[in-house]
């Protein structure tokens, strides 16, 4: 799969005016990995976020837009989509889903600017998400199941990468051990983001959460999955900082408690989000990265999170943090 690199500013025009724009430029941009993203001018100078869904057909692109409508009104703060004359939600564009969203000037943060206040905030925010479920349209069982990642490891394995396939082994001896581990527990499911990292937090120049973005890997989930890969994502420079992975704890507990077996899941569920993220980074950098230059993303560093997870470097800040 290819990202597009530019999209001409005819057809940016013509899909703009399915949303009631008149393009004047169009921008792309290097964020994100799985979808192409484009900033649009319109002819009054106002700016827009553009994006070309590369993976999700349309119509888990129209479920995704209508999830984020209702998560806004539940009163998460996200960006809705630009509604459509025509009710579709979604444009098209050589057979992919393309949508517009109002432009936010917020920052995102480097990981060194992160700070425990922030990651309290966080917590709190994506506590809310989860509360939303009962509220929101059901979402789909998402496209990283443990099922999905096997398959994409036999993809490497038959494309004959031998570089990777002792780490392949290793990954898929740990998904076979934590999914008979999930069969042991009863953890909380519903709405989950699934893929909350710094680049998908907008925040104000006063330090305040401005917006949640990227809902595409939204799916129905384990809350406590969300929660670790979260604190995988804001919590880990060359280990895991406690002072952080407390603080997004305790905002997350303070509005929606994690208790009892939930606790225990949440070791688990850490595990299977390292997984899938040294899966997928194995599939979608280390496998596109140019001859003789490493990958934007190492899939190394999700292997290195796994195994401080498995030797217990989380569970003094859980037993801290869940009181």
């Amino acid at each position: 799969m290819a990202l597009l690199s530019s999209l001409p500013l005819a057809d940016a025009q013509r899909l703009g005016r399915e949303f009631g724009l008149e393009v004047a430029a169009i921008e792309a941009l290097s964020v994100g990995s799985v979808n192409s993203n484009f900033a649009l001018t319109g002819a009054d100078g106002q700016r827009y976020f553009a994006r070309l869904y590369e993976e999700q057909d349309r119509e888990g692109a129209r479920a995704e837009v209508a999830l984020v409508a209702a998560l806004g009104r539940a009163g998460v703060p996200v960006v809705a989509c630009l509604p459509r004359p025509d009710g579709a939600g979604v444009g098209d564009f050589n057979g992919k889903a393309f949508a517009v969203f109002p432009w936010l000037d917020g920052e995102i943060l480097c990981q060194g600017r992160v700070t425990p206040a922030a990651c309290e905030t966080l917590g709190a925010a994506l506590a809310r998400v989860h509360l939303t479920t009962p509220h929101v349209p059901r979402p789909s069982a998402g496209r990283f199941r443990i099922t999905d990642l096997r398959e994409r490891l036999a993809g490497v394995e038959r494309a004959g990468h031998r570089e990777y396939l002792s780490d392949i082994a290793h990954i898929r001896e740990r998904l076979d051990h934590y999914e008979a581990a999930r069969r042991t527990q009863s953890a909380p499911r519903g709405v989950i983001h699934q893929d909350l990292f710094r680049d998908n937090v907008l925040w104000t120049k006063q330090g305040g959460l401005l917006a949640l973005l990227d809902f595409e890997s939204v799916c129905e989930g384990a809350f406590a999955y969300d929660v670790m890969v979260t604190i995988c994502a804001w919590c880990y420079t060359t280990r895991f900082e406690a002072e952080l992975a407390e603080a997004l704890l305790r905002g997350y507990h303070a509005v929606r408690p994690i208790a009892g077996p939930e606790v225990t899941a949440l070791k688990v569920e850490g595990a299977v989000g390292c997984l899938r993220f040294a899966t997928t980074r194995i599939t979608d950098f280390s496998l596109r990265a140019p001859e003789g230059q490493p990958p934007v993303r190492d899939y190394r560093r999700f292997l290195a999170r796994l195994a401080a997870i498995e030797a217990g470097d989380l569970d003094a800040c859980f037993t801290r943090a869940l009181v």
